[in-house]
């Protein structure tokens, strides 16, 4: 980072926070955001499109003027790709363009990149700046770099809770523990992810859509039921839009001959939970389909089982100020001992209407 100045971090914070607008919205592609400045004075922004559509860099190369453009430093959070895919090389769009410096938050690890798009753009006279705020932008990639390497999608837990931890009165009454405001921030972490996971005893308790209530949002990730036994009514209102239901080989049978159209049903032998599916099978097959980021909303049991697994990245949590004492809570099974307790880190902290949403990253 030889030619860093005092207002990279600024500006890649900018990129970063526009890179927001294209999560759970890239299939498997990584959700990235890109800046174009010049003379102290930011012309363009873009973020990745939808499968098959401009990457960050074309889209913010589009808007600026090509008088505008041309000497500009660019700013992205990941290294620009070097590859004809189902679109062309964006290193390409940035030469056309004249773009002086490029400065890059981080390598990207895809084989057909890491490191090319770079030398690609140095040895054609462009300055270029890696590394500038690359944990953030490692953090907002997080499932994508991990699946590249051969690993695991990235995981949230987020649950509605009361200030003692339940999602749910004793009788399961669980309408509603948050506000209004509270609601509508899960709804926009769930536009966020590529996959929303919840149990069969949510599907049969709450009957729940899984869909983004956002009027300015488009489209949904994909609907996700944990359902060992096979267990979930045709009816369920998360049918009739659409499921990935994950049965045990044994149920996956009797579940496909019940199943509304438009549900897949997929058998899996089962895991160590007692005869239940495994949360990693699950997230490798959810890995496979295109999914880099997945949001578990289910009950204390699949909260539990993912725990277990040891695949949770991130709690997002919206607390109530309300007292239930009695109920489950959003953590199921036998207590952990302190020193093997699952442990987390506060990162963020906000108040969304009467409520409180706090984030929690694997410690």
């Amino acid at each position: 980072m030889t030619g860093v100045n005092a207002e990279d971090e600024r500006f890649m914070r900018m990129a970063l926070e526009v890179a927001r607008n294209a999560l759970g919205h890239t299939g498997n592609n990584p959700a990235v955001g890109t800046i174009i400045v010049r003379g102290h004075r930011v012309v363009a922004r873009g973020w990745t499109q939808p499968p098959g559509e401009d990457h960050a860099e074309p889209h913010a190369l589009r808007q600026p003027s090509p008088e505008e453009a041309r000497g500009a430093t660019l700013y992205v959070t990941l290294e620009p790709c070097c590859h004809h895919g189902r679109t062309p090389p964006c290193t390409d769009a940035i030469l056309r363009a004249g773009i002086l410096r490029v400065v890059v938050g981080t390598v990207d690890p895809f084989p057909l990149v890491s490191g090319r798009g770079i030398a690609q753009l140095r040895e054609a006279g462009v300055v270029v700046d890696v590394g500038v705020l690359e944990a953030q932008c490692k953090h907002m990639n997080l499932g994508f770099l991990r699946v590249v390497a051969g690993g695991l999608p990235e995981v949230t837990l987020k649950a509605a809770i009361s200030l003692d931890g339940r999602i749910a009165t004793e009788s399961g009454d669980s309408r509603w523990i948050t506000g209004p405001e509270a609601r509508a921030a899960a709804h926009q972490l769930r536009s966020e992810h590529d996959a929303v996971v919840v149990g069969i005893g949510t599907v049969l308790a709450d009957d729940p859509e899984l869909t983004v209530r956002l009027g300015s949002r488009q489209g949904n990730p994909l609907r996700v039921v944990l359902d060992s036994t096979g267990r979930s009514p045709p009816s369920a209102k998360v049918h009739g839009l659409g499921a990935l239901v994950f049965c045990t080989v044994d149920h996956a049978h009797g579940a496909r001959t019940r199943a509304p159209a438009g549900t897949e049903i997929v058998g899996l032998e089962p895991g160590e939970q007692g005869g239940r599916v495994s949360p990693r099978r699950v997230l490798e097959e959810l890995a496979r389909r295109g999914a880099r980021r997945v949001l578990v909303e289910g009950g204390g049991k699949i909260h539990r089982a993912f725990l277990d697994a040891d695949t949770v990245d991130t709690l997002e949590l919206f607390t109530a100020g309300k007292v239930l004492a009695g109920g489950p809570g959003f953590v199921g099974g036998p207590g952990f001992a302190l020193p093997s307790a699952s442990r987390f880190a506060l990162s963020n902290t906000r108040r969304v209407g009467a409520d409180l949403w706090t984030t929690w990253d694997r410690a």
